[in-house]
């Protein structure tokens, strides 16, 4: 609906003078004159004086003003939980489910309402009767938070969840905020049945080569007081230590620890398994796995700063997120300058050093002679002469005590290092950081990740500058105030997870050794799911590194056991990739050969296949998390076979609809109507005179 209205900008008694200009205008013109009838005199002169008039009007630049209403109906998102546990209710159970959810969405719509499915997997097109509960795992909180985002901006007023209940993957749904209803109906067997469960097996990611390392199983049995069973921790399918427990009540929890080391290096299996006992209702939650990589030692890490600032806690998150990592942290207000960097490090991190006051320069110097991979940081008391001097990344000339304050927008030709274009979007929504005002220039060789945004406007200066084109490999952030992206990206996504990984995969970047060898062969990914492809990127190279193809590769793959399966493949330019099916779950070597240019290349490597399947592990329905989870957001929990008091309360608490107003300010004469009018009149007169014959 669309209402408008003329704003004047001057007083409305001037139309008065454009109609006597008109009408004045027309009389001069058109006077009695014996070639034209009095009917064609009148009309002639009410055209021109109509004309005239419209003109002096429109040069009194009077505005319109609309306003436009938009109505938008409620609608309703129908999240469905397709997981696999689902299934466990029975074939007849799920289809009375759809044909109820069939039914609320066709009570729904016919009360002028809007109905809309979700799954876990985000399918786009969702046929209900042919719908497969599939799903290896259960993210309800994901499920949800995807819903508010997809949503976000539209009248979305209840979300009606169908579910057992059970998650195994992500945090607690209860745990989020949203701005909907949420309705709950519950799907399952809430009885507690005789069982025993390994839940959860504790242990570093990372060992390291020859030492001992704890892994803690945590185990839950019910029934089963006075019971006695076995626990057996294998490496490779192999039984390498075991332990007798014993359940004490009906209702019991037992923590089991076994100390193991390796000298291999490398990715290693482990699985502790706890033996069956006679009455359990399911076997398939007594065994889980555990990947641990055995390395030689940590990457070190070392950050020195200017000041304290939140910005050195943000990186201390970030790094530390990574075992491999081993971060030192000095400030040069509290620590020694002698002291600092006398022990070994791999990168150097360099908050607002060199400064302008001086401090730290000499001390930078020092530090960058070591010739390892520094990050510099820049902010309102950077250096920018010494800093030019310091590296052969960017260029910088600003304007000491002034900065200013950009956002982030991605280089899409950045290439160096993979990152998510959906995610990446969230990069829009982080608040401003402080960078020093001045002209920043990438030098030859450089790569910026991450161009300054002002305001609005994109600009070509460089946040996040890589070059891994010169002997010190060197990365620069523009700017202060990662922590306040951290604290934002949290608070949108309940994660922390692009700013990280940007941090992360940019120190990555800069500390990987030069790999000079000729053919690279490496899986996509280090980890794939038993129903996944794993997939093989392939490259090979001239003596002056440019891609080459057409090349022969042979592929040896070999499982724990020692057993071998041989490929052979040929890489083209169209495609680079070989895929395999069919590999069970384990820890997987691989080696690939080809002959370049008539010498033998060779590589390694390891890879994961894991089994994915969580939903086998609980089948217990938990109503009482969809309980809680209704309550905190306004909505109803009922349970399937009472799903008509769900359909009941939305009719009886229907939402309003939205009603969103717009108001346009446009001048009266940029409407194109009007300039067809004056078009059509002056057309008309001239037609008419025309053909009278006084043309």
């Amino acid at each position: 609906m669309v209402k408008s209205e003329l704003v004047f900008q001057s007083s409305p008694w001037f139309i008065l003078l454009c109609l006597l200009i008109g009408g004045i205008y027309a009389f001069v013109l058109y006077q009695r004159k014996n070639n034209f009838s009095k009917v064609q005199n009148w009309a002639l002169s009410a055209l021109r004086g109509g004309l005239v008039s419209i003109v002096c009007f429109l040069l009194l630049n009077p505005l319109l003003r609309s306003n436009k209403s938009i109505i938008e109906k409620p609608t309703v998102v129908v999240a469905i939980d397709n997981s696999s546990s689902m299934l466990t209710n029975g074939k007849s159970k799920l289809d009375n489910l759809k044909a109820k959810i069939a039914e609320i969405k066709s009570d729904i719509e016919s009360k002028n309402g809007s109905v809309e499915y979700q799954l876990l997997n985000e399918t786009d097109e969702i046929d209900l009767q042919n719908l497969k509960f599939d799903q290896k795992n259960t993210n309800l909180s994901a499920l949800l938070s995807n819903i508010k985002n997809n949503y976000e901006g539209r009248n979305l007023t209840d979300v009606i969840l169908v579910t057992d209940g059970i998650t195994n993957s992500g945090i607690s749904p209860t745990y989020g905020k949203y701005n909907f209803k949420i309705h709950t109906v519950g799907l399952g067997d809430t009885t507690q049945k005789r069982d025993v469960k390994l839940n959860a097996i504790y242990a570093n990611r990372i060992a390291y080569l020859g030492n001992k390392f704890p892994l803690q199983a945590e185990i839950s049995a019910f029934g089963f007081g006075g019971k006695t069973t076995t626990v057996l921790l294998k490496q490779a399918g192999q039984v390498i230590d075991k332990q007798t427990i014993t359940f004490d009540r009906n209702d019991d929890l037992k923590q089991v620890t076994f100390y193991s080391t390796t000298n291999q290096k490398g990715i290693q299996r482990f699985s502790i398994e706890v033996a069956p006992i006679g009455g359990e209702s399911s076997t398939k939650n007594n065994t889980k796995e555990i990947y641990i990589d055995v390395v030689d030692g940590k990457e070190k890490i070392l950050l020195v700063s200017l000041n304290p600032h939140p910005d050195i806690k943000a990186l201390k998150s970030i790094i530390e997120k990574n075992e491999l990592y081993e971060l030192s942290i000095k400030n040069l207000q509290s620590d020694n300058i002698s002291d600092i960097g006398n022990q070994p490090f791999d990168v150097l991190i360099l908050h607002q050093i060199p400064d302008i006051y001086g401090s730290g320069n000499a001390l930078a110097s020092r530090l960058l002679a070591q010739n390892k991979p520094t990050i510099f940081i820049l902010g309102s008391q950077t250096n920018a002469a010494t800093f030019n001097g310091m590296q052969q990344t960017m260029a910088l000339n600003i304007q000491n005590n002034r900065t200013d304050k950009v956002t982030a927008k991605v280089n899409p030709n950045f290439k160096l290092f993979n990152l998510d274009p959906e995610k990446l979007s969230i990069l829009d929504r982080l608040p401003p950081i402080i960078v020093p005002f001045g002209e920043f220039k990438p030098m030859t060789g450089s790569e910026v990740i991450l161009y300054q945004r002002v305001g609005s406007l994109a600009t070509q200066k460089p946040l996040l500058t890589v070059n891994t084109n010169i002997n010190r490999k060197t990365a620069i952030i523009s700017g202060e105030g990662i922590w306040q992206w951290r604290m934002e990206e949290f608070e949108l996504t309940e994660k922390q997870e692009i700013v990280d990984e940007i941090i992360t995969k940019t120190i990555q970047l800069i500390s990987i050794k030069d790999d000079k060898r000729k053919l690279r062969v490496y899986p996509v990914s280090q980890e794939f799911s038993v129903d996944e492809k794993v997939v093989f990127e392939n490259e090979t190279y001239n003596d002056i590194f440019e891609r080459i193809y057409n090349q022969d590769i042979s592929l040896e793959i070999t499982d724990e056991q020692g057993k071998k399966n041989n490929y052979n493949y040929t890489i083209t330019k169209e495609n680079s990739r070989f895929e395999i099916t069919g590999l069970k779950e384990g820890v997987f070597k691989y080696k690939a050969s080809t002959q370049v240019l008539g010498k033998s290349e060779m590589i390694d490597g390891q890879f994961i296949i894991r089994n994915t399947d969580l939903e086998n592990l609980s089948t217990k329905a938990d109503f009482n998390l969809l309980k809680t989870l209704s309550s905190q957001n306004n909505g109803k929990f009922v349970e399937l076979k009472n799903i008509e008091d769900l359909k009941q309360f939305l009719n009886s608490n229907k939402s309003p609809d939205k009603v969103t107003s717009i108001e346009e300010m446009n001048e009266f004469i940029n409407l194109r109507w009007i300039f067809f009018l004056i078009l059509l009149m002056a057309f008309i007169e001239w037609g008419i005179r025309k053909y009278i014959g006084t043309y």
